[in-house]
């Protein structure tokens, strides 16, 4: 579903990996994005922070930092302009299909997807073709919010999937944000579809991802340009338990 002074994104991961710091801001000059006022961080290593003006907003900014070695933060991608759903954000407890919202909260990024070949991220990535889909038909709930890879129709579907090659440079990279995500395992079945053991809300919605933008508002994805999105990508490192906090400056905080 559906950079003040900027260092380039490539410029600021490579400085990342190489060891060199960006300095940290003083105590009393730390806006409320910096991780290190953020509430639902807990032990994560690399954080990604999206930001809008409002609850109504349909643009924000993305910044992304990681942990250094003395317990501080450093940036590694500076503000970028991103794009959100077309009615904005609301809080993820209370976000339902449909309304175009953007999920606010935190959120882990378990795995990664795309039409292009893997970037060079750590993230269990998958590369799709013409077959592959992403189902959240609410009178389907075992598949709902799943990626499927059969080559069936889903014609019965209707609106209640997303054809993964349809939104083309839009999905070239993919992660997936935990949101509303099944739990359990997920087996194939003897159609070949993929069904979760313990099905995911199916009022809440679903394909809530971080991808590229296509200058557009989002049907409540978080979208980025192209080159940033791929940097993410290589950046991303599961062992160091990334996530995605995202919400209005004045409750950021909070999410």
């Amino acid at each position: 579903m559906r950079c003040v002074r900027s260092l380039t994104v490539t410029v600021a991961v490579a400085l990342a990996l190489a060891g060199v710091g960006l300095a940290a801001p003083a105590s009393a000059d730390v806006p409320p994005y910096h991780p290190s006022r953020l509430a639902h961080v807990g032990s994560a290593g690399q954080v990604i922070v999206v930001t809008a003006p409002s609850w109504r907003s349909t643009t924000a900014t993305l910044r992304a930092y990681e942990r250094d070695g003395d317990g501080g933060w450093r940036a590694v991608v500076a503000a970028t302009p991103t794009r959100l759903g077309w009615s904005g954000l609301y809080k993820a407890a209370q976000r339902r299909q449909n309304t175009g919202k953007t999920p606010a909260g935190t959120f882990a990024i378990p795995r990664a997807f795309g039409r292009l070949a893997d970037p060079g991220t750590r993230l269990p990535y998958r590369q799709f073709d013409r077959n592959d889909a992403w189902t959240y038909n609410p009178r389907e709930p075992e598949t709902y919010n799943v990626f499927q890879d059969a080559g069936v129709s889903w014609n019965s579907y209707g609106s209640y999937v997303e054809r993964l090659w349809s939104y083309g440079r839009q999905y070239r990279y993919v992660a997936v944000m935990d949101y509303n995500l099944p739990g359990g395992p997920i087996k194939r079945g003897g159609d070949g579809i993929r069904r979760a053991a313990k099905p995911a809300d199916t009022k809440a919605g679903g394909g809530i991802f971080l991808h590229v933008s296509n200058g557009k508002s989002t049907a409540g994805c978080i979208a980025i340009p192209e080159e940033t999105m791929r940097d993410v990508l290589r950046w991303l490192d599961p062992d160091r338990k990334p996530v995605i906090v995202v919400g209005p400056e004045s409750a950021i905080t909070r999410m």
